[in-house]
């Protein structure tokens, strides 16, 4: 059996090392401290870097990053058939020797338990810590991502917004597991052989909540969200919107992760007329080209919102480009009680909340919203005039209720039924 060697890493072994690295992962491990893109950044950029040689062929490598008295080793990485060898101490020591010359006097690492240079770690003197817990934040938006976004017009949203959302826990419930978890859980998902969604389509009447859920979602990932608007993309022309198209999604591909919101997308995704010149036309075109571009990038997920998903061409629709179409109904009793709770705040334990939910059958989310803030206002302008104390009461809101025309029609809903058994893919 040939013997090995250590050496400096070189900018060559850098494919070689990643299929280490590769070949350490575990399935049910978490994800490393250190993802690979640092630890090889490092060891381009003056982090201290050795690997094992045999003959031409690297079977093992190490890297440690030192600043001051503290360094932590971020790899250890051997080949299969080299294991139990003293590579990896090996690899350990001589880092420790040019960490040393360097004023460094104690080295950690932060590894999963049982992968590869966990041995090595304890044969060199390394002693495991107990009682202690690791704490991570990640920042999706980098430095360099935030005037991009600025520009995008796109926003970081507060955490929260997904618990927040009150009733429509059907909906919510199918959002959660199709595209959420996926996306949160991405190493889970490939462990099941989950594809983690890239594109989905909500559909349903106005005012049911299709932007707050994709907000929810985007809040819910810790991703930047942004939103085009159709109506106020650059006009004139099938060219001057088809650019505008692109030039955004150019920009898009920026951002290290994006949920992009489409609202009302079938304002440029309509059905088409065949007439090569009609303004819809190329239009549609230029998006069904973007798409495709767009679901190649990691954590990037594309949500199109329509009230109805009958005006969108049949191409648009097709398995492929968009994984799920999701329909967000109006809501049930149960959720109209939710919503009513969330939008009374204190007052809703001294009303007659099952008259509120009964007489509120046809409203939307946001319907519901605005009779309770009428009704607020009502009756904040009668304490102002009579300053008697008095809080808002059960018919303050039912008369707010009687004097807000519902979103929802009989039309409406039986349109939303018929699009549920044609379009629905969950």
């Amino acid at each position: 059996m040939p013997s090995w060697r250590l050496r400096d890493f070189h900018e060559d072994d850098l494919d070689r090392a990643i299929q280490l690295w590769d070949q350490d992962r575990q399935a049910d491990a978490p994800p490393p401290v250190f993802p690979i893109s640092e630890v090889m950044a490092a060891a381009r950029t003056g982090g201290h870097a050795v690997v094992a040689v045999v003959g031409e062929e690297t079977v093992g490598m190490a890297v440690a990053q030192g600043q001051g008295e503290r360094a932590w080793i971020t790899l250890v990485a051997l080949s299969e058939m080299w294991r139990n060898r003293g590579i990896g101490s090996a690899l350990i020591a001589e880092l420790e020797r040019r960490l040393r010359t360097q004023g460094v006097r104690r080295i950690g690492a932060l590894l999963a338990p049982g992968v590869t240079g966990t041995k090595a770690l304890d044969n060199s003197g390394y002693r495991a810590r107990d009682g202690l817990v690791y704490y991570e934040k990640v920042e999706h938006l980098a430095a360099s991502d935030a005037g991009l976004l600025a520009q995008l017009g796109g926003r970081m949203l507060p955490p929260g917004l997904w618990d927040a959302l009150a009733g429509m826990e059907r909906e919510k419930q199918a959002i959660e597991r199709r595209i959420v978890l996926p996306l949160a859980e991405p190493m889970v998902a490939e462990r099941y052989g989950v594809r983690p969604p890239k594109a989905v389509i909500l559909f349903g009447p106005p005012g049911t909540g299709k932007t707050s859920f994709a907000k929810a979602v985007a809040s819910r990932l810790g991703w930047p969200f942004v939103e085009i608007f159709p109506s106020r993309l650059a006009a004139g022309d099938a060219g001057g919107l088809a650019a505008s198209l692109r030039d955004t999604f150019a920009d898009l591909a920026e951002l290290e992760s994006v949920l992009l919101f489409i609202d009302e997308v079938e304002e440029i995704a309509g059905i088409r007329s065949g007439v090569a010149a009609d303004l819809a036309h190329g239009v549609t075109n230029e998006l069904l080209k973007l798409i495709p571009a767009f679901r190649d990038h990691d954590e990037r997920l594309l949500i199109c919102a329509t009230n109805s998903v009958r005006s969108l061409d049949p191409a648009f629709l097709r398995p492929g480009r968009f994984d799920y179409v999701i329909p967000v109904g109006p809501p049930d009793a149960a959720a109209r009680s939710a919503i009513w709770r969330r939008y009374l705040g204190p007052a809703a334990d001294s009303v007659d909340l099952p008259r509120l939910v009964g007489a509120s059958e046809m409203f939307t989310p946001a319907d519901i919203e605005f009779a309770a803030r009428k009704g607020a206002q009502s009756a904040f302008e009668r304490e102002v005039a009579d300053r008697r104390g008095t809080p808002a009461g059960t018919e303050d809101y039912l008369a707010a209720v009687a004097e807000t025309r519902p979103t929802l029609t009989d039309r409406a809903l039986t349109e939303f039924e018929e699009d549920i058994g044609n379009h629905v893919r969950t």
